[in-house]
């Protein structure tokens, strides 16, 4: 989720500044890297609809680039070979917290001889890269969200930039990435904050211009922790297949540190107009799955019938037998989208459509016990049903418009609110106490399946 809505200040910033938006892939730690990982970036991204300019690039396709300019910078004296060993550097690092002082490579190898490093190379010994880094002085990093963080380089030591396999660090290969790639805006979370000193560091070693920097603060659970799966789905595909809408993510992944005024619903026209990466929040923002689900409804509410019927066709379809029939029927799909209209002020996502229509497509409905106890247990019950489903049957055409004044007729003709007549024939008709609107309800069941309904319920009242 942090990736994405990362992805997502990225694509907004470039495309309100018609700047263009890379997608690169940094897959040079082998032991972290997954390919399942991978395909749900590139999936979520699709689905979302973040389109990208230039990519994406795959960081192990470009390892003969990063050994050009690593040897660089050892040529020039600016980076070194160091042959220690993990023996010695966990006994460095042993030493360095027996002195309570931050753990830090001591720069051991910085000064080898020719000789030294000729005998340690016949010796075989694996060797690593390091950046020298200046033992005094401040990094600045300039964040566009936190205006200027400073950084001691006593406390930074000099950081491998290319490991013993040959690969690249991961600060190394973002420096060399984004000097090539032409990259001006780097925009990523704050968890990253700690890394880009180093990286300062090495685009001042090579002369590279520094791009801008923003760091996002982390997403938290409703807990204040950082956001992680105990808190649920952390994944923007797994809510997709909760039935929650691309557009509906991408606005509230927007909102999630970022707002424009009290407005809380945006097109992506107005998100391409009104986001500023200054107006990034510099505290976290704490995901809510109720405020996504509430902008969920509102996306759903707002849906022409014919698109929200596309996004649930194939689930009805493979839950009701009878839907497909219905569709291909004579007049069946103004039918269906009738029956998508009444359920659209109901659905939060896209997963309530079947649960919400099982009346209309299911021969034998299931019965909520509370509602059967509530509604259909009271006395007068089995007279009330047997008048309507009497008045109902000489009604046509079968509309709601014929249909609401039998009811409002009945309830004056019994001495009765209309609510004695609607809640049991809402709970004999579609098996619960809440429904759609009833008289639309009642159309859409349709004549032959109303009466059936009611008169099944008489006989067992």
């Amino acid at each position: 989720m942090g990736g994405a809505r990362t992805a997502l200040y990225n694509w907004l910033f470039a495309r309100k500044n018609n700047g263009v938006f890379v997608l690169r892939i940094e897959d040079t730690d082998q032991q972290r890297h997954n390919e399942e990982a991978v395909a749900a970036i590139l999936e979520g991204m699709k689905w979302l609809g973040m389109d990208w300019d230039e990519g994406p690039f795959y960081q192990t396709d470009r390892l003969e680039t990063y050994k050009k300019y690593c040897d660089r910078l050892v040529t020039e004296g600016k980076a070194y070979y160091c042959y220690c060993s993990a023996e010695e550097l966990a006994a460095q690092r042993k030493e360095a917290e027996a002195k309570k002082q931050a753990p830090k490579y001591s720069g051991k190898c910085r000064g080898l001889s020719k000789e030294q490093i000729e005998t340690f190379e016949k010796e075989g010994r694996n060797r690593v890269v390091r950046l020298k880094t200046p033992q005094e002085g401040i990094t600045t990093v300039k964040d566009l969200i936190r205006d200027d963080v400073k950084f001691e380089n006593g406390l930074l030591d000099d950081f491998v930039i290319a490991k013993s396999d040959g690969f690249p660090t991961y600060n190394f290969a973002v420096v060399v990435d984004d000097h090539l790639m032409e990259i001006t805006h780097v925009i990523r979370g704050d968890d990253h904050l700690s890394n880009t000193p180093r990286q300062v560091l090495l685009y001042q070693a090579f002369g590279f211009e520094i791009p801008k920097f923003a760091h996002i603060p982390m997403i938290l659970g409703t807990d204040k922790a950082r956001l992680s799966k105990r808190h649920g789905a952390t994944s923007v595909i797994d809510y997709r297949e909760m039935g929650f809408l691309p557009e509906a993510m991408v606005n509230y992944l927007a909102r999630l540190g970022w707002g424009h005024g009290d407005k809380e619903i945006f097109s992506r026209q107005e998100l391409f107009e009104f986001f500023e990466i200054e107006d990034v929040n510099k505290t976290s923002a704490v995901f809510d799955v109720e405020k996504l689900t509430w902008m969920n409804a509102t996306y759903i509410r707002q849906m022409a019938a014919e698109k929200l019927l596309e996004h649930c066709d194939k689930a009805l379809e493979d839950a009701y037998p009878s839907y497909k029939l219905q569709k291909n029927a004579p007049k069946g799909r103004e039918r269906i989208l009738k029956i998508i209209k009444c359920l659209q002020e109901r659905m939060k996502t896209l997963n309530d459509a079947v649960p919400l229509a099982d009346f209309f497509f299911l021969d034998r409905i299931k019965y909520d016990d509370q509602s059967v106890e509530k509604h259909l247990k009271e006395a007068g019950v089995k007279e009330i049903l047997t008048k309507l489903a009497k008045a109902l049957e000489p009604v046509g055409p079968f509309t709601k418009e014929n249909i609401e004044p039998v009811f409002r007729n009945l309830a004056t003709e019994m001495g009765l609110k209309a609510g004695k007549i609607i809640h049991p024939a809402r709970v004999a008709l579609t098996g619960r106490s809440d429904s759609p609107p009833m008289f639309d309800t009642v159309e859409l069941i349709g004549k032959e399946t109303s009466l059936k309904r009611l008169n099944a319920v008489i006989l067992i009242l």
